[in-house]
């Protein structure tokens, strides 16, 4: 049995290799989904179906036959492709007004990103394992320094995890690449270290070559990112999967920054509770 597909190119791999094989009906859908890719990425599956010429059940039957649960988790995989290949923000909204036919006011954005984002925090408990939260921190609290790497959309989440640090009094680096100077940022990553990296599909090659680095010299490796597949969760001693609101097609980062922020404070009250632990050890010795 074939396994669901994960992006829009191994999905249209199947669908072509597949083709030959399907109804007359749902090879009317294969063609309508594969030549209108942008429309499918947001429309409903009422409209969706209208445009096609079959019916809402034909979209369902044909997600469900490359092994979705439904419509609508094969439509993400369209909804990702467009996120991928228009990363120019003008250009996605002019892609989601053709495609929707809707030019949403401010309070309707401001109500759906609230409602998106508040979603995505009450499910991060139960999505983030306790024994790698621990094990994250673990990694975090022995390194004597700990650097910190992510580029484009990650970089906000990056730089705040290298700011907090500082405020609890853990040494931090923010690699930047400040100058094309990356890969000595790298480099300078010492044996006693750790290193920190939050990349998101579609996982900036800049973030990879420093985890595969990372890995290579054995320092330890603590990845925030958004898939157990991803190709820096495979490589990580620690990943921390989180999962983003996205409201037409504009993901948040409110999840990843809660999670940053926790492990943060986490690890200061970690480092309070040794030195209070020291302090003791003190006084009982001068005792």
């Amino acid at each position: 049995m074939n396994q669901t597909p994960q992006d829009f190119n191994e999905l249209e791999a199947r669908i072509t290799e597949e083709y030959a094989t399907l109804s007359r009906r749902l090879q009317q859908t294969a063609r309508f989904l594969l030549d209108h890719p942008q429309e499918v990425a947001f429309a409903t599956v009422a409209k969706l179906s209208e445009q096609a010429g079959v019916t809402p059940s034909t979209l369902i039957r044909f997600a469900n036959s490359f092994g979705f649960k439904g419509f609508s988790e094969m439509q993400q995989l369209f909804r990702s492709r467009l996120v991928d290949e228009l990363p120019n923000y003008t250009e996605r909204i002019r892609a989601v007004r053709s495609a929707t036919g809707e030019t949403p006011d401010s309070t309707q954005l401001l109500w759906e990103f609230a409602e998106a984002n508040r979603d995505v925090l009450d499910q991060l408990p139960a999505r983030i394992d306790p024994q790698n939260l621990e094990r994250a921190l673990d990694l975090l609290e022995q390194a004597e320094i700990v650097h910190v790497l992510g580029t484009r959309r990650s970089f906000v989440v990056a730089s705040y995890a290298a700011y907090a640090f500082h405020h609890i009094e853990k040494r931090a680096f923010l690699i930047n690449g400040l100058g094309g100077m990356q890969g000595e940022q790298v480099k300078a990553i010492g044996a006693r270290d750790a290193l920190l990296v939050v990349s998101f599909s579609p996982y900036a090659e800049e973030s990879r070559q420093a985890a595969d680095e990372a890995r290579q010299r054995g320092i330890p490796l603590v990845v925030i990112t958004d898939s157990s597949l991803s190709p820096l969760a495979r490589i990580a001693d620690v990943a921390l999967i989180v999962h983003e609101a996205e409201v037409k097609s504009f993901r948040g980062l409110t999840a990843s920054l809660c999670l940053t922020q926790t492990l943060a404070i986490a690890l200061g009250v970690r480092q309070e509770k040794a030195r209070d632990r020291s302090a003791s050890d003190s006084d009982i010795e001068r005792a």
